[in-house]
Order: C-alpha cells, then sequence, then structure tokens
C-alpha cells in the first residue's frame, strides 16, 4: 500500500487552509484569555478608578461651568478608551519567543499573516469583555444612551475597535525586542493621546497649544464619535471622523507588527 501512494500522483499531505491557520492561532490564543482571569482585574481598575475619581471630583464644577451638561456621559467614552488601550497578548507572544516556540511555528508551513490575526481574535474578546463592566456602571450610575440598545452595542464595537487599532503598538515592541519588560511599558505610548485631548473638557474649550495638539490628536476624534453614540445620537460626521482616525492609527501599528514581523522571520 505504501509503494502506491508513493506511486501515485496524489500528494501524501496537504496545506491547510487561511481559515484553519486562523482558527488554530485563535482557538490557542482565546484559551490563553481565560486561563488568566487575573488579567482583567488589574485592567479594569484604572478604567473604574478614573472613572469615579473624575465624576466625583468635577462633575459639579463641570455642569455648572455649563461646557458639559452631562458629565458623566461625557466620562464615560473616556473610562472605555482607558480600559480597552494597550489590550493585547503581546506579553504572550514575547512567552513564545523566548520559549522557542514561535521559532518552531515558523518551520510549520503556517501562513504568517495569521500568527498576528490569530492573537487578534483574543484581543477582541478581551476588550469587549473589558469594556462591558465599565459600560454597566455608566448606565447604573445613571448615564442613558440618546442611541438606545443599539447604541449600546455600537459603543462597545466602536470602542473595540480603537483597543484593536492599538494593539498593533505592543506587538511590534514584542515581534521587535522579545523582552516582556518593553512590552509591559508599552501603555507609557498611550499617556501622549489620553490627556493631550478632550478627557475633562469638550475640544471647543481647550485654549492654546492643548487646542492644537488636540486637534491632531485622533483619541478626539475617537472620543467625539463615541460621545455622540451616548449623549448626541447617530451624529454620522463625528462618528465616521473617529472611525477613520481609527483607521490611520490601525495602519500605522500594524504597519509597524508587520515590519517587526518580517524582521523577526529574517533573524530566525
Amino acid at each position: 500500500m505504501t509503494d502506491a501512494l508513493l506511486r501515485s500522483n496524489e500528494p501524501l499531505a496537504r496545506h491547510a487552509g487561511f481559515l484553519h491557520d486562523l482558527v488554530t492561532i485563535g482557538r490557542r490564543s482565546l484559551r490563553g484569555v481565560f486561563r488568566e482571569p487575573e488579567f482583567f482585574i488589574p485592567a479594569l481598575i484604572v478604567p473604574l478608578f478614573f472613572f469615579v475619581v473624575n465624576i466625583g471630583a468635577l462633575q459639579d464644577f463641570a455642569e455648572a461651568s455649563g461646557v458639559v451638561t452631562d458629565f458623566k456621559a461625557f466620562q464615560l467614552p473616556v473610562a472605555i478608551i482607558f480600559a480597552v488601550t494597550g489590550v493585547s497578548r503581546a506579553s504572550a507572544l514575547v512567552v513564545d519567543i523566548q520559549g522557542g516556540y514561535f521559532d518552531r511555528l515558523l518551520l510549520t508551513p503556517m501562513r504568517r499573516p495569521t500568527l498576528l490575526l490569530g492573537l487578534m481574535v483574543a484581543d477582541v474578546v478581551s476588550v469587549i469583555l473589558l469594556a462591558i463592566p465599565v459600560t454597566l456602571l455608566g448606565i447604573l450610575l445613571g448615564v442613558e444612551f440618546a442611541t438606545g440598545l443599539l447604541g449600546i452595542v455600537a459603543f462597545l464595537l466602536y470602542g473595540s475597535l480603537w483597543g484593536l487599532a492599538f494593539a498593533g503598538f505592543p506587538y511590534a515592541i514584542a515581534l521587535k525586542t522579545g523582552n516582556p519588560a518593553a512590552v509591559n511599558s508599552s501603555f507609557v505610548l498611550f499617556f501622549p493621546f489620553a490627556f493631550l485631548t478632550s478627557t475633562f473638557l469638550p475640544e471647543e474649550a481647550l485654549t492654546g497649544w492643548l487646542e492644537t495638539i488636540a486637534t491632531y490628536n485622533p483619541v478626539t476624534y475617537v472620543l467625539a464619535g463615541m460621545r455622540a453614540i451616548v449623549s448626541e445620537g447617530w451624529l454620522w460626521g463625528d462618528i465616521v471622523a473617529g472611525l477613520v482616525a481609527t483607521l490611520a492609527v490601525g495602519v500605522v501599528s500594524f504597519g509597524l507588527a508587520t515590519a517587526a514581523m518580517r524582521g523577526r522571520i529574517k533573524q530566525s
């Protein structure tokens, strides 16, 4: 029978399809997420802390000044951005690199794009799981969505898209350095995005250099789109502008990650 197989023109094995490779990597990444529930607790502490503290400290002042009518609704998108930014499986990727598992994957016919895209499957699940409790807290504190139930779903997906777009930066660092400390410090990249924008006041209330920087900060437009969904309704101009800003960040971050992936492959 073996001789018959060798004489046959049919190959002894076939390459798996792109979808199969993606599902394989994605399934493994998802198992890693649910095996590390302790990951979600620290990731939730920061956004929930800032959300509650900002409301307690600034709500009366902001609403009395007239620049914001509902400060809780104004701050909810900020809390979501803090919850989902920097969330990725980049730390797990570093473990795979250091342990040699990533190099072994490169020896297989596994399609290279799926090595990142499969990790992103777990990232999508992670950011949604983080965004849900933050949104629920906002609703419990009295935030009402002008867009209704559909708006809540859109709000969660909107924030998740931003989290996914930013995830390319820690992946790029992981692939370039293979250093867990460098990956853990990647969140520092977000601080200029987070505070040099309309975090505490609407863009029209900003002045001077901060107004100039906020104009070019993509988070400004992401926050405006999310705030429209919460408080104003389906203002497509603001919503689309935020999506375009998210896409621009994603192109840059995953462009860097792809370049780092190519460099890592050449080293292997």
